[in-house]
C-alpha cells in the first residue's frame, strides 16, 4: 500500500472515530459496541505507531479522557481526578511495592496494607457535599475539567440528596463508579450497546427525566477535596461511606504482601462471570492515609495506587525468524518476526523475545509455534513455547558477538545494583561511531518528550540519514530545505511546514535539552533532577571540564551508575562535539526557579548521611512543596547542612568553616510547622 492509500485508510478511521465520538458523548446514542470503538481506536494506533507521518488533532494519542460536552456546563476539579498506572504480572505489583518502600526508606519487611477494591467497569463520577446536603454533582471530564451533570445524578437513588450523620465531613467531594448491573441492562439492551454504554450514554442525557427510567446505581469508592474527614485509611472511610448512606463494593478486602493480592485476584477473576456488574481488574490503594499523603503523586497517576487489570490478550503464531534491532543505548533487542495473528482487535507480526537470557530460558527457536500476549499498550511478547508443535526444522538462536551495524564487539555491563552482568547485551562502540545508534539517538532528539518536533517521525529520520542530509542532531537546524523541496513526496508547503517546526524548537528548557541528548541511565525524571540542580546549560558544559563527578553524588536521585553514564558520555569526542554546535544554534532556557511562599522559603539545604524514617527522595519533595531548594555543593549559598546517620565529616567540616548552619532531623523537622 503506497502513501496516498495509508492517509487515506488513516483518515477514514478518524472520520470514523470523531464520528463514534460524537454519538457516543454528545448525542448520547452510541451506534457500535465498546469492543467495536476499542478495536477501531486500536487500528488507529497501529497506523500511527507504523507510520509516522500520520497525524490528527481527533486522534485517541492527543486525547485524555474525553473532552466535556458542549451540552453541560463545564467546571474545575477542586482536587483533579487523576488516572492509575496498570500492572498485568505479578512482577508488576512487586515492582510496585518495591517502589513505594524505597521511596518510604523502608526494608522489606515493613508491613503494608493494601485495600483491594474490584475496578467497575462504568463512569466516573464526583458528588460534593456541603453541610450534609449534595450541592453539585460532575463527570470526570479530562480529570481537570468535568460536566456539571448535578440534575441527572440526582435521580439515582443510590446518591443520597441529605446527610445528617454527626461525623459527615462539612465539605467534601464523593467519588464513585455509576454503573448499570447485567440484569437490568437486559432489559434495556435495545437501547444501548453494553451496560457501559448505558451507563454513559445516560447519565449525559441533557432531559434528566430520561436518565431516571434507567435503573443507574453508584458505589463510592474514594474522595477528592475534603474538610473535616475524621478518617485515617481506606477501609475506615469505606465502613464511613456505608454509615453515611453509600453502598461500597461488597467485594473491598484489606490484605498485606502481594501474594495474597494475588490470590484474591484470581479468586475474583474466576468469580467474575457470576457478579452482576463488569469488573475490569483489582485497585490496589495503600490503605494508611498518612502514607498516601507521604507518597504523593507520579506525573498524573498516584504512587500509593495502581491498577491490576485481568487476563491480557492472547494468540498463538509461529516464529518465521529472529532479528535484532539496536537501540539509541546500543541495547540489542531480539525480536520474533511472526505470522500475523489477530490479538484484541490488532494484527500482531512483531513480538519481543526482550534479551539473550529470556530465549534460553524459555528455549525460543525458529519455527517454534508459540503463545504471544497483549496487555493493555505493553509490546506483544512471547510467553512460552508450544514443545509439542516442535518440529525437525527449529532452530536454535545464536546471539551475535559482535554489532551488526558496525562490527564493534557486544559485551553485557556489570550492574552495580544486583551485582551480576546485565541481562541485556549492548554495542560496545561510543554512540555516533555506530549508525544504528546513531540513528535511534537522533530518533530520540526529535520525539515527544525531547524536542518534539512535529512532522519530523522516524521514517523521516531514517530517509535523511540515508540521503546525507543528517548525520548528528544539529544537522537538523542546518537543513537545506531548498534540497528537501526538490525531493519526492515534498512539496513548498510541506517543506514550510517542516522548517516552520524545526524553528519552532530552537527555545528549549534545559531539562528537555538534557533529556534529548540520550545519555543512558538519563531518563525525563533525572534530567529533571539535573535541570533543577545545575541550573544551566553553562553548568551543565562545565561538567566536561571536571576530572571528578563527585558533586554529583550529592544530588538526590543521581547515584553512581547515572553519574558514570554521564563522564562516558562527556569522555566522547563527538558528543562534545554535538554540545557544542547545538550551544551555538539554540536557545536553552535556564531553569526555572522554584515558586515562593513556604516556610522554607528561599532557603537552601543539602543532605549528608542517611535519615530516619524517610528517603532522600522524600525529603526532598517535602523542601520543594515547602518552597526550598536543593543544592549540591557546601558553599556560602548553603543555609542549611541536614546530617543523617554516618554523614559525611568532609561536608561538616566544610560547613561549619563556612558558617552553615547545621541540623538534624528533627530540627530540620520542626522548620516545616
Amino acid at each position: 500500500m503506497d502513501k496516498k492509500k495509508i492517509q487515506q485508510d488513516y483518515k477514514s478511521k478518524i472520520k470514523l472515530f470523531k464520528k463514534y465520538n460524537n454519538l457516543y458523548y454528545d448525542k448520547n446514542n452510541p451506534s457500535i459496541s465498546d469492543s467495536e470503538y476499542d478495536d477501531l481506536k486500536k487500528e488507529i494506533l497501529f497506523l500511527e505507531n507504523k507510520h509516522d507521518f500520520l497525524r490528527s488533532k481527533e486522534s485517541p494519542t492527543t486525547n485524555v479522557g474525553y473532552k466535556p460536552s458542549k451540552n453541560f456546563k463545564k467546571i474545575a476539579h477542586r482536587v483533579p481526578m487523576l488516572s492509575l498506572s496498570n500492572a498485568f504480572t505479578e512482577d508488576d505489583l512487586l515492582n510496585f511495592e518495591k517502589k513505594i518502600l524505597n521511596f518510604l526508606s523502608k526494608d522489606k519487611n515493613y508491613k503494608i496494607f493494601y485495600s483491594a477494591e474490584p475496578k467497575i467497569d462504568g463512569i466516573s463520577a464526583s458528588l460534593t457535599y456541603k453541610n450534609g446536603n449534595f450541592e453539585k454533582g460532575l463527570s470526570r471530564g479530562d480529570g481537570k475539567q468535568g460536566e456539571d451533570i448535578t440534575v441527572n445524578l440526582a435521580t439515582i437513588k443510590d446518591i443520597p440528596k441529605k446527610i445528617t450523620h454527626k461525623d459527615f465531613p462539612k465539605d467534601i467531594d464523593i467519588r464513585g463508579e455509576v454503573f448499570i448491573q447485567n440484569n437490568d441492562f437486559k432489559k434495556i439492551q435495545n437501547k444501548f450497546a453494553n451496560p457501559r454504554n448505558a451507563a454513559s450514554g445516560s447519565l449525559r442525557q441533557k432531559d434528566p427525566k430520561e436518565t431516571k427510567k434507567i435503573p443507574l446505581k453508584f458505589i463510592a469508592y474514594t474522595f477528592g477535596y475534603e474538610k473535616g474527614l475524621k478518617a485515617t485509611s481506606q477501609d475506615e472511610y469505606l465502613k464511613n461511606l456505608k454509615e453515611w448512606g453509600f453502598k461500597t463494593n461488597p467485594l473491598n478486602k484489606t490484605l498485606e504482601k502481594i501474594e495474597n493480592l494475588m490470590t484474591n485476584y484470581h479468586e475474583i477473576e474466576k468469580k467474575r462471570g457470576d457478579i452482576d456488574f463488569d469488573i475490569d481488574g483489582i485497585v490496589y490503594k495503600v490503605n494508611n492515609f498518612q502514607l498516601q499523603k507521604r507518597l504523593g503523586n507520579v506525573a498524573n497517576a498516584p504512587r500509593w495506587a495502581i491498577a491490576h487489570k485481568f487476563s491480557a490478550n492472547s494468540g498463538i503464531s509461529k516464529i518465521k525468524d529472529i532479528e535484532i534491532q539496536i537501540g539509541r543505548t546500543g541495547a540489542l533487542t531480539p525480536v520474533a518476526k511472526i505470522n500475523p495473528v489477530n490479538i484484541g482487535g490488532v494484527v500482531v507480526s512483531n513480538a519481543t523475545l526482550h534479551n539473550e537470557e529470556e530465549i534460553n530460558r524459555k528455549d525460543i527457536r525458529v519455527n517454534d509455534t508459540v503463545l504471544i500476549e497483549r496487555a493493555g499498550d505493553v509490546i506483544p511478547h512471547v510467553i512460552s513455547v508450544d514443545l509439542k508443535m516442535r518440529t525437525k526444522d527449529s532452530k536454535k538462536f545464536n546471539f551475535p558477538l559482535k554489532c551488526p551495524s558496525c562490527g564493534s564487539k557486544t559485551i553485557k555491563d556489570f550492574n552495580f545494583t544486583t551485582k551480576k552482568e546485565d541481562a541485556v547485551r549492548r554495542c560496545s562502540s561510543e554512540g555516533y561511531e555506530c549508525e544504528k545508534m546513531s540513528i535511534e539517538k537522533i530518533k530520540h532528539f526529535v520525539s515527544k518528550e525531547a524536542f518534539n518536533i512535529e512532522g519530523f517521525g522516524k521514517k523521516i529520520v531514517e530517509n535523511f540519514w540515508n540521503l546525507n542530509l543528517i548525520k548528528l542532531p544539529p544537522d537538523i537546524f542546518k537543513l537545506d530545505f531548498k534540497k528537501i523541496e526538490s525531493l519526492d513526496g515534498w512539496g513548498k508547503q510541506s517543506v514550510a511546514n517542516l522548517k516552520y517546526s524545526i524553528n519552532l524548537r530552537k527555545k528549549i528548557s534545559f531539562e528537555k535539552f538534557v533529556y534529548s541528548l540520550g545519555i543512558r541511565h538519563i531518563g525525563l525524571e533525572n534530567a529533571k533532577i539535573i535541570s533543577k540542580n545545575l541550573k544551566s546549560l553553562k553548568n551543565f558544559l562545565a561538567l566536561s571540564k571536571k576530572s571528578n563527578f563527585d558533586d554529583l553524588m550529592d544530588i538526590d536521585g543521581i547515584g553512581e551508575t547515572q553519574i558514570n553514564s554521564i563522564k562516558n558520555f562527556f569522555k566522547n569526542h563527538t558528543n562534545l562535539k554535538v554540545l557544542k554546535n547545538l550551544d551555538e544554534l539554540l536557545e536553552v532556557k535556564d531553569a526555572e526557579t522554584p515558586k515562593v511562599g513556604g516556610p522554607l522559603n528561599n532557603k537552601t539545604f543539602m543532605f549528608t548521611g542517611k535519615l530516619s524514617n524517610m528517603s532522600r527522595s522524600e525529603a526532598k519533595s517535602l523542601i520543594e512543596q515547602n518552597s526550598g531548594s536543593i543544592v549540591s555543593n557546601v558553599t556560602k549559598k548553603l543555609d542549611y547542612l541536614i546530617i543523617g546517620e554516618k554523614p559525611t565529616n568532609r561536608k561538616v567540616d566544610a560547613a561549619k568553616n563556612l558558617g552553615v548552619k547545621i541540623l538534624d532531623q528533627s530540627s530540620w523537622l520542626k522548620m516545616l510547622k
